[in-house]
C-alpha cells in the first residue's frame, strides 16, 4: 500500500425508521457530500483498489454515491467496521496493506478520527497539520496518507465536503 484514505460517512439522517443507528440512512445533504467527496479524491489521483466499508446503511450508500468516480473497486462490507475503535481500523489497515495499492476505510467517528489523529503524532506531523485535525472530523472528511515501505503513514491531506464548497 502506498496510499491510505480514512474517511467518515457522509450526514446521516437524525434516526431511521427502525429506530436503529446502524440502520440511519444518508440525508440528501450527505448524498451530496458523497458525490462531491468522490469526484474530489478521483481528481486528484485517489483511486482506491480496495475499500473496506462498515456495514451501516450510511457507509455503504456514502460508497453507493462514490463508486462511480472510481470505477473497478474491490468492496468489502465489514461488519467489525461499524463503530469501530481506532485499534480495530488500524488492525484493518495492517491486514489489507498488501492487497493495494491504496486503500480506503469508511467508516465512523470517534474511531476514524482517533486513527488519523495516531497516524499524525506517529509521523511527526507539525502543529499546524496536528491543529487542523483536531478541530474535528466532520461527516464526509478524508483524511489523506501517503504510506511509505515501512508502513509509516504521511500526512498528505485533509479534505472536507466543506472545503470543497458544499453547503
Amino acid at each position: 500500500m502506498h496510499r491510505l484514505i480514512l474517511m467518515r460517512h457522509a450526514q446521516a439522517e437524525a434516526s431511521a425508521p427502525s429506530g436503529g443507528d446502524e440502520a440511519r440512512p444518508l440525508s440528501a445533504a450527505g448524498r451530496n457530500e458523497a458525490l462531491l467527496m468522490g469526484r474530489a479524491l478521483a481528481e486528484r489521483g485517489l483511486k482506491p483498489d480496495l475499500a473496506l466499508v462498515s456495514s451501516a446503511v450510511r457507509t455503504r450508500q456514502t460508497w453507493d454515491q462514490m463508486h462511480d468516480a472510481f470505477g473497478d473497486v474491490d468492496v468489502r462490507t465489514e461488519k467489525l467496521l461499524y463503530n469501530a475503535a481506532s485499534d480495530t481500523l488500524r488492525r484493518f489497515v495492517e491486514a489489507s496493506e498488501d492487497e493495494a495499492g491504496c486503500l480506503m476505510v469508511l467508516a465512523h467517528n470517534p474511531g476514524v478520527h482517533v486513527l488519523a489523529a495516531e497516524y499524525l503524532s506517529e509521523s511527526a506531523a507539525s502543529p499546524a497539520i496536528l491543529d487542523r485535525l483536531a478541530a474535528g472530523f466532520p461527516t464526509g472528511a478524508a483524511a489523506l496518507f501517503t504510506v511509505d515501505v515501512a508502513g509509516r503513514c504521511t500526512y498528505e491531506g485533509f479534505l472536507t465536503p466543506r472545503t470543497l464548497g458544499a453547503a
